[in-house]
């Protein structure tokens, strides 16, 4: 699509109907073909914008290695024992990689990630282990089952007379605004979630919601849903536990905000987030 949102456009066959299968895994651990993605803690190693892949281990097992899928009929893994040490992601190596590049890593760090996070049962507190080729974990002593999980957010922006409504955190760069974000809670709606969020954090009023994209955001796993919302007024009541500020730009500001000009109200989310993605289309609708 047009404006695709980065970390998406992955080419990989995630061949789901391996994972539960023991003498397919077998076979795909036991490929002299097979490979492992190279990861520096959870950051990509990468050369001239690909990532960096390994032999698989003569000796891995799907305990250690998690079967991200099938490429050109190739077995992909990566390990995930022991896990990575937490530290930030090193985004120059990120922003390197092309589009299906970044959006296999994005899916691979977010389970390798998942796996750091959840070593034990949510219901027994036991140790768990994996199960389905990496892509679950069971627990021994009560049998749950837990699986790798997203968590929703809405980004939106709020529409009025021809202007769009940015916010910023005080933790930003000096000069950035971005769509305004926020969990979806449990009990709601993707369209109530952005009339919530626009309401507790900017003090406007949806009238209406319309979809526009989504992104895997991997840090650590983030599902966002970007939507565009019209709103009843544009009176702000600022919210200052989430925003810094919040101003409201017309057509001309945002094409000179993209297009990087001096003297632009603002800077730009950085082009692999979809906020960026929402400015772009709004400002081509």
């Amino acid at each position: 699509m047009p404006n695709s949102p980065g970390f998406t456009g992955a080419t990989i066959d995630r061949a789901d109907a391996l994972r539960n299968d023991p003498d397919a895994i077998a076979r795909a651990l036991a490929d002299p073909a097979a490979r492992t993605l190279r990861l520096d803690g959870l950051d990509p190693v990468a050369a001239e914008g690909r990532l960096v892949w390994d032999p698989l281990p003569a000796d891995a097992t799907s305990d250690r290695f998690a079967l991200l899928g099938l490429e050109g009929g190739v077995p992909c893994f990566v390990a995930f024992d022991p896990p990575p040490a937490p530290k930030p992601p090193s985004w120059s190596d990120i922003l390197g990689l092309t589009a299906a590049e970044a959006a296999l890593y994005a899916g691979a760090r977010s389970l390798v990630d998942w796996h750091a996070r959840h070593p034990f049962c949510a219901k027994s507190g036991h140790a768990t282990v994996p199960f389905r080729s990496g892509w679950g974990r069971e627990c021994p002593d009560c049998g749950a089952q837990h699986f790798p999980r997203v968590d929703p957010v809405v980004i939106m922006l709020a529409e009025h007379d021809d202007r769009i409504l940015v916010g910023r955190q005080p933790s930003w760069p000096a000069g950035r605004y971005s769509a305004l974000a926020g969990f979806v809670e449990p009990g709601e709606s993707i369209e109530e979630a952005v009339a919530r969020e626009l309401h507790e954090e900017a003090g406007v009023r949806a009238t209406g919601v319309r979809y526009v994209a989504s992104q895997p955001w991997p840090f650590p796993s983030q599902l966002m849903i970007a939507c565009i919302a019209p709103v009843a007024d544009d009176t702000i009541t600022l919210d200052t536990n989430e925003l810094e500020d919040a101003i409201w730009i017309d057509r001309a500001g945002v094409a000179a905000v993209l297009a990087g000009n001096p003297g632009a109200a603002f800077l730009p989310p950085p082009p692999h987030a979809i906020a960026r993605t929402l400015l772009e289309v709004w400002l081509e609708e």
